[in-house]
């Protein structure tokens, strides 16, 4: 990892030489009419735009999770839907998350507070805390301690997921304290443009996700920080409005599943997703699915994940769907963590007995606000929340949650990849011609160049966490 660790900072920001360089060859390689320390404004924009970049993009969804959670399927070069991945097919997420995202959200932290602006700091913290989640939801044991101040710690040892998430936990209480509507103004925020108040209902948001990734394991500690939360007086993302998302633009800053498609078609939606909505008469339907290109009887055709190349390339090109061209468009957001998510995951809190709200009246509210995410009509919401089979059933609060959950969250691959292993909901089948022996993947493999940078710290973290397969459960995956 000594090479993956390298700071990736913006055009402005202070180049590290290497530590055997002399001191006379740093000055020379300064340029004096450039400022030799980046400014939080431009870091904390380009850390931002890269983490979403590879959150959203082809190795960590299109060829893995929106596989693995049966939203996308692959009609040609099927390997990825069969299971067939290398370490180096889940490089990409490590390698931006620890020298584009978690270097430069230390910097601004650090920048923060030589600036007195403590606002960055909470901002920085919320964003590394987020990074730091997506790293140990797909991988497990992460190094975390020493990766915080990765200058001293070239090959940095890994911790345990618990620890990990217990960590961000008070990460994220301290960027809620941190944070200040008040307080000096950010700038270079592509998320809610230096409104702090959002910031603060972000954090918030993110503590209860983590709260109840760990409710199964510990969940007193979860209950402590939801009580923690109410007894701060604070609030979580209360409306659509409020989403925390980026919000893409024109080429070349598009989304990156708009800028696959310009060149590749090599994706379709699972059946899987498709034969769900349909059964339901889902609205969302025409808004996730394109219809086929050429008519087909039913209009929307999703094809099974994990087919061979030529039985895949058989069903036809223009006879099954893409992605609704809501998701294809160049704006399209990349959902960090939506209202929808968060009543979700409110209605089962309550439904642990974490809290004392309403299950049932904040699963109806879940499912609503994931319609109206996507301007569906008030009466075909109503229409649907109705359905006997949407509703909520107290007795099993994981199927209901789940299942809704798993809709809801189409095309946040990541998510919905932790969301299904830990409510193991729905039940998916695997691969038809999956190489996992009738297993689904289970977790992210770590990247080949651990084992040759790193291998000390790697090999104590497989001792203690399992083999380094596909379906080895990690630590929060309890059923």
């Amino acid at each position: 990892m000594k090479l993956k660790y390298t700071s990736i900072l913006l055009s402005g920001a202070l180049l590290f030489s290497a530590a055997s360089c002399k001191k006379e060859l740093v000055k020379i390689n300064q340029n004096p009419n450039n400022s030799q320390i980046a400014q939080p404004d431009y870091l904390l924009t380009a850390a931002t735009k890269a983490t979403a970049d590879t959150y959203w993009g082809v190795a960590n969804t299109m060829e893995s999770s929106l596989l693995f959670v049966q939203y996308w399927a692959k009609i040609q070069y099927t390997d990825p839907d069969r299971y067939i991945l290398t370490n180096s097919a889940f490089q990409e997420l490590w390698t931006v998350g620890y020298s584009k995202s978690i270097v430069n959200f230390n910097q601004i932290i650090k920048l923060g507070d030589a600036q007195a602006n403590p606002n960055y700091k909470g901002v920085a913290l919320v964003l590394r805390s987020w990074v730091f989640t997506l790293l140990t939801d797909a991988y497990g044991n992460i190094p975390y301690k020493q990766a915080v101040s990765i200058d001293q710690y070239l090959t940095p040892a890994y911790d345990n997921q618990r620890d990990v998430y217990f960590a961000l936990l008070d990460d994220l209480k301290a960027a809620q304290a941190a944070l200040d509507p008040a307080g000096k103004a950010i700038a270079g925020d592509v998320i809610y443009g230096n409104n702090i108040a959002l910031w603060k209902k972000f954090a918030n948001s993110l503590r209860l996700r983590i709260a109840l990734r760990i409710a199964d394991r510990e969940p007193a500690k979860a209950k402590q920080v939801l009580a923690d939360i109410q007894a701060e007086g604070g609030a979580y993302i209360s409306s659509n409005a409020e989403i925390a998302q980026l919000v893409y633009l024109d080429s070349p800053n598009q989304n990156p599943v708009s800028n696959l498609f310009d060149t590749r078609d090599d994706y379709r939606v699972s059946k899987t997703t498709v034969d769900k909505l349909t059964a339901l008469n889902d609205p969302r339907l025409p808004v996730y699915v394109s219809k086929t290109q050429d008519a087909t009887p039913q209009g929307y055709v999703g094809i099974p994940n994990g087919l061979l190349v030529g039985d895949a390339s058989n069903l036809g090109f223009t006879k099954t769907s893409k992605p609704g061209a809501y998701f294809r468009a160049p704006h399209a957001p990349a959902v960090i963590i939506s209202y929808a998510e968060v009543l979700f995951d409110r209605a089962e809190a309550a439904a642990r007995g974490l809290t004392t709200e309403n299950a049932a009246d904040l699963y109806k509210q879940a499912v609503t606000a994931s319609l109206k995410q996507y301007s569906i009509a008030d009466a075909d919401v109503a229409t649907y929340t109705a359905l006997p089979a949407v509703q909520y059933d107290a007795a099993n609060y994981k199927k209901s949650i789940g299942e809704q959950k798993w809709i809801a969250l189409f095309g946040q691959g990541l998510e919905a990849f932790a969301e299904w292993r830990r409510l193991d909901y729905p039940q998916l089948q695997p691969a038809v011609a999956g190489t996992l022996n009738g297993k689904i993947p289970v977790r992210f493999i770590y990247p080949g160049t651990e084992q040759s940078l790193n291998g000390a710290s790697y090999k104590a973290a497989v001792a203690n966490q399992g083999a380094d397969v596909l379906t080895t459960k990690l630590w929060f995956d309890v059923n």
